[in-house]
């Protein structure tokens, strides 16, 4: 197992945010495509590694630590809404002189990436979620977004990725795959507890998203694991129609970057090979 960042870079946002981020590709601009890969809660960009080497061989990659995760620095707001986190993305864009990107969002990450989809259209050259869904939260679902913020609020990162990481995996991984399930805890840590809570209540709030889904116009991508107890494969696969591909990965559960490194990769390198 690797480092708990991937990233190689940071750079300071207009808004006075330090984003880290990896980027295979700097300084050579005329690499395309573009692929940008957003991780998820209390995640960084090393939830990417094993993923990141089969992608660079058709693109440059960049891979950003969020607000409040990994590297990046943690603003002393809350909530972060999922809108804030679509804008630090096209800063980073802009910093970086990028016009399209290929973007992909894991779980958090495809939270973000909707509501970037629904500002910024035109920079997609193509749209993935990777285990997330265009579906708001449930009423129950949102009262564990307060619990989750005031356990770390109270208690701090460690406790509360220790509890929700494990819940990550399939279930025969969480004995099968312990190498992986603590690595990732292990980058649970590097969050930071505020940042992480500040997270969740931005979470909470993100509205219904699906016709933002509905209405882009380019390729779009939708990755399910088959024992995802977090998001459920129906509420992934929630559009269909000529420019939807679906993947579904059996035996995965919210982690196919861990559980299912090959699979994903070769379904993400076959999507942006068609475009």
């Amino acid at each position: 197992m690797g480092t708990n960042s991937l990233a190689n870079e940071q750079v300071q946002l207009p808004n006075g945010q330090q984003l880290a981020y990896y980027d295979s590709g700097a300084g050579q601009q005329q690499v395309k495509p573009v692929i940008v890969l957003l991780h998820g809660f209390c995640g960084s960009s090393a939830y990417w590694e094993e993923i990141v080497p089969a992608l660079e061989r058709h693109g440059r990659v960049i891979a950003p630590d969020l607000r409040g995760h990994g590297r990046s620095s943690a603003p002393d707001e809350s909530p972060y809404a999922m809108e804030q986190f679509a804008e630090d993305l096209l800063a980073l864009l802009e910093k970086l002189n990028i016009e399209r990107i290929c973007l992909f969002g894991h779980s958090l990450g495809g939270y973000i990436s909707l509501a970037f989809a629904q500002q910024h259209a035109e920079k997609l050259a193509s749209f993935s979620l990777v285990h997330s869904t265009a579906k708001p939260d449930s009423e129950e679902a949102k009262g564990n977004r307060d619990k989750a913020a005031q356990s770390l609020l109270d208690n701090g990162i460690r406790p509360f990725v220790e509890g929700l990481v494990p819940k990550l995996f399939a279930p025969e991984h969480r004995d099968s795959m312990q190498a992986e399930v603590k690595h990732m805890t292990e980058i649970g840590y590097e969050a930071s507890a505020a940042g992480a809570a500040a997270t969740a209540l931005g979470m909470k709030a993100r509205p219904d998203r699906t016709a933002v889904l509905e209405q882009l116009n380019v390729p779009i991508l939708l990755v399910a694991g088959s024992e995802d107890a977090v998001i459920a494969p129906a509420n992934t696969f929630t559009v269909d129609g000529p420019l939807v591909s679906q993947v579904l990965l059996e035996g995965s559960g919210h982690m196919s970057m861990v559980e299912s490194p090959a699979e994903l990769a070769e379904a993400l390198i076959a999507f942006i090979n068609k475009i």
